[in-house]
C-alpha cells in the first residue's frame, strides 16, 4: 500500500534536498540507530557527523518513487542525486530507507541500494 510521508519523514526528505544539516539532524532522536553500507551510526553527535560528510556534503537530493507504510516501519524507495563516488553503482542510483519513527523522531533508518535486477 503506498501512502504519504509523516510528518518527520517528510521533514526528512525537504531537508536532505535542501542540504540543511540543522533541519536534518533535528529528525532523529537523540539515541537514534543509522545503517548504512555496512555500517552502524549511533547517536546524534556521530550522525551528525555522518550527515555532514556523506548527505550533506556530497548534495545528496532524494526523489521519492514510493511510500508503503507497515506496522513499525515505513518504507521509502527513492531515486538518489548526489556527488558521491557512483563507482560500481547503478544507474540510477535508487535507495531504499526502512525508518522507525518513535514519538515523532526517527529512531532508527536502515538504508539499501537495489541492483538493477530487484527493480
Amino acid at each position: 500500500m503506498t501512502q504519504t510521508l509523516s510528518p518527520v519523514l517528510a521533514e526528512n526528505i525537504r531537508a536532505t534536498n535542501a542540504h540543511d544539516l540543522e533541519a536534518l539532524l533535528a529528525t532523529f532522536a537523540e539515541d537514534a540507530l543509522i545503517l548504512d553500507d555496512s555500517r552502524e551510526i549511533i547517536g546524534t553527535g556521530a550522525i551528525r557527523g555522518f550527515l555532514a560528510r556523506e548527505i550533506v556534503g556530497d548534495h545528496v537530493t532524494y526523489r521519492v518513487t514510493e511510500v508503503v507504510n507497515a506496522p513499525g516501519v515505513t518504507i521509502i524507495r527513492a531515486t538518489t542525486e548526489g556527488d558521491f563516488d557512483r563507482t560500481g553503482l547503478p544507474d540510477p542510483v535508487i535507495l531504499t530507507h526502512y525508518f522507525s519513527v518513535i514519538n515523532g523522531k526517527i529512531s532508527a533508518q536502515y538504508t539499501a541500494l537495489l541492483r538493477e535486477s530487484e527493480y
